[in-house]
């Protein structure tokens, strides 16, 4: 899968204590698609980090090619 990752989306996953590869993996097997706003996509999956269960959401932009990964962060 061809994906580009704005800075944004780069700084989320530092600040965020995000791995690259977690993302990676919810972009190449989503446990759910939801369309959101503006062409936007959300692609989410559970994590586990520090042994909590997480919701790990990447927002992309599918509209362009490659896509692009707007923005990504865990919820509870």
């Amino acid at each position: 899968m061809r994906v580009r990752i704005f800075n944004h989306a780069r700084d989320e996953l530092v600040r965020r204590s995000i791995d690259l590869v977690e993302m990676e993996a919810v972009l190449a097997a989503p446990g759910q698609i939801v369309q959101e706003h503006g062409g936007i996509v959300c692609y989410q999956s559970p994590v586990i980090h520090q042994g909590k269960t997480y919701l790990l959401r990447v927002m992309v932009n599918e509209a362009v090619d490659p896509m692009v990964v707007v923005t990504v962060y865990k919820t509870s």
